[in-house]
């Protein structure tokens, strides 16, 4: 279940743009750009159903067991923010394996210009996993997990969520 609804969004934060890249060699792993807003209208347009609630609240990620491997990634998030201005607007994400916490992040944006398109690259320091649990975590798509939870002067607006399968290539 997600912690707080779509309304709560009271800031019109909405995520662009988002891309990994290895740190140690520039390697670009993963990048997606949400589609303009004539493109979305025209999509819209053409399915006339019932709007999921949780439609842009969970991304789906696969990646190879090589990424596991991984020591550091570079994740640059792309945004635009509505009419208010945005103070501490902060990111705490928790990434788990099954019920295990692997590692918890904590980032703050800072403050945001209203109506302003923002651009940030937070590094991630993966945790060294066991032969075993990489393993585990390659033969069991999907039971790596995240929680993004995103703050306003701290006060949860926004809860994202994402799964991982590290199977890709085989």
């Amino acid at each position: 279940d997600y912690l707080c609804r779509p309304e709560d969004n009271v800031f019109d934060i909405d995520f662009i743009r988002f891309k990994i890249r290895d740190m140690e060699t520039g390697t670009v792993l993963f990048e997606i750009a949400k589609p303009s807003s004539s493109e979305t209208e025209e999509q819209d347009e053409e399915e006339n159903g019932e709007v999921d609630s949780s439609a842009g609240r969970f991304v789906r990620y696969q990646f190879t067991p090589a990424f596991l491997k991984l020591r550091t990634v570079g994740a640059t998030v792309e945004f635009t923010v509505g009419e208010k201005p945005i103070n501490n607007f902060r990111m705490i994400e928790r990434h788990y394996f099954r019920e295990q916490l692997l590692k918890s992040f904590d980032f703050d944006f800072g403050f945001c210009i209203p109506n302003s398109k923002n651009t940030c690259e937070h590094i991630y320091e993966f945790p060294q996993l066991s032969e075993d649990t990489i393993t585990e975590m390659v033969e069991t798509p999907y039971d790596t997990r995240s929680d993004s939870f995103y703050f306003v002067d701290n006060k949860l607006i926004m809860h994202n969520k994402a799964d991982y399968a590290y199977n890709g290539g085989q």
